[in-house]
């Protein structure tokens, strides 16, 4: 059914001449949907022009997020989040929390003055501090019932030199090189990570954002294969969410384990998906757009599409082997860790996995040689 918002109205809204618009209602929406509908209605019939908004992370689970002697209006709480609309004079708010301590509060007022003020007394103390000695601030943007969206984390990002030595020297030097760069080192738009599982690949693009923090957003996408197939999706993480233009900073996209977008054949296997990438590289719709990406596969370097190689468009490619028998060795001496010969050299994690103990939780079943029925 259609029901016009103005029967919706909160009801400490200033009076005056409604904005012509309605919303549709149906059997798909939900509770949380009706709050996000009432908290338009003010500032879309002009009686609280003014907006204001803050992202919050790591709230404390007793912040209110609303300022002292308001009134609560709707509340609403579900399985990953709860939303609140709460109202006072000459001013309304919605907040929404996550399940993974972050928050959303929107404020619409009467004057731009109240919104400001309304935001800075139901935010403030909210916020727990923030680890920055060891996190940082990344993205996660995937795609949701209707709409992208973009949730903010703090994330554990150790500093490059804590973990240069869980590298090959080849690998490392490279990594130098990559780490040190700065805004304006940007050639190319690619970063191409490949190389067999356990090697430390995620780890790298952690200790990346990390370095690249003071002049890169670092985001993760963890839906790539519906990213290139749905042309909104792309335009809508292209474009960026709001404000990440406004200080000049460039963004950094992760795509993990993306081996049939970019290996030899992906044109036809994938269709249109490596020429989307391609066009947000250096095509008309990355054009203007301060966007890298990250790409971590496991395919060998010989089998990557040429397209995505060829130069101008990397800004590094990146081969993350195995540790020599030697690089091995001196991994586990500094963990304090006997040595054991390791003929064909070592990835990361067999490393780790060696140091802790192997699996510690295992199931084992024996096979009969017998052939016979089963139910």
């Amino acid at each position: 059914m259609s029901t016009p918002i103005d029967q919706l109205r909160d009801p400490s809204r200033e009076t005056g001449e409604p904005f012509p618009w309605s919303a549709a209602i149906d059997s798909t929406y939900s509770t949380r949907d009706a709050i996000d509908a009432l908290a338009l209605a003010p500032f879309l019939n002009g009686s609280q022009p003014f907006a204001r908004q803050a992202h919050l992370d790591r709230v404390r689970p007793d912040a209110p997020l609303r300022p002292e002697g308001s009134t609560m209006l709707r509340s609403v709480f579900d399985d990953d989040s709860s939303a609140m609309l709460a109202a006072g004079a000459g001013w309304s708010l919605r907040a929404v929390r996550w399940a993974g301590g972050s928050a959303t509060v929107e404020v619409t007022a009467a004057s731009d003055e109240l919104a400001v003020d309304v935001l800075a007394r139901a935010t403030e103390g909210a916020a727990q501090a923030r680890e920055t000695a060891s996190t940082v601030e990344m993205g996660f943007w995937h795609m949701d019932v209707r709409r992208p969206a973009r949730r903010r984390r703090q994330i554990v990002a150790p500093t490059w030199p804590d973990i240069r030595g869980n590298y090959a020297a080849p690998v490392s030097a490279a990594f130098d090189r990559l780490m040190s760069l700065g805004a304006d080192d940007v050639r190319g738009r690619l970063v191409l990570l490949h190389g067999e599982p356990g090697t430390g690949k995620t780890t790298a693009l952690r200790a990346l954002a990390r370095a690249w923090a003071p002049w890169c957003q670092v985001d993760c996408v963890v839906d790539p294969e519906e990213l290139f197939s749905n042309p909104g999706y792309l335009m809508e993480v292209a474009a960026g969410a709001d404000g990440d233009d406004e200080d000049g900073r460039w963004r950094l996209l992760v795509l993990e384990d993306c081996d049939e977008l970019i290996r030899g054949e992906a044109k036809e296997a994938a269709g249109q998906k490596l020429s989307r990438l391609l066009n947000l590289t250096d095509g008309m719709l990355g054009s203007g757009r301060k966007v890298l990406f990250a790409i971590t596969t496991n395919e060998d370097l010989s089998r990557l599409h040429p397209a995505v190689v060829r130069p101008g468009r990397c800004l590094a490619q990146l081969e993350v082997g195995r540790l020599s028998p030697q690089e091995a060795a001196r991994w586990l001496a500094r963990q304090d860790h006997a040595s054991t010969p390791f003929p064909d050299g070592a990835t990361l994690a067999e490393l780790v996995a060696h140091r802790d103990g192997g699996i510690q939780i295992r199931s084992t079943v024996e096979h009969s040689t017998e052939v016979g029925m089963y139910l």
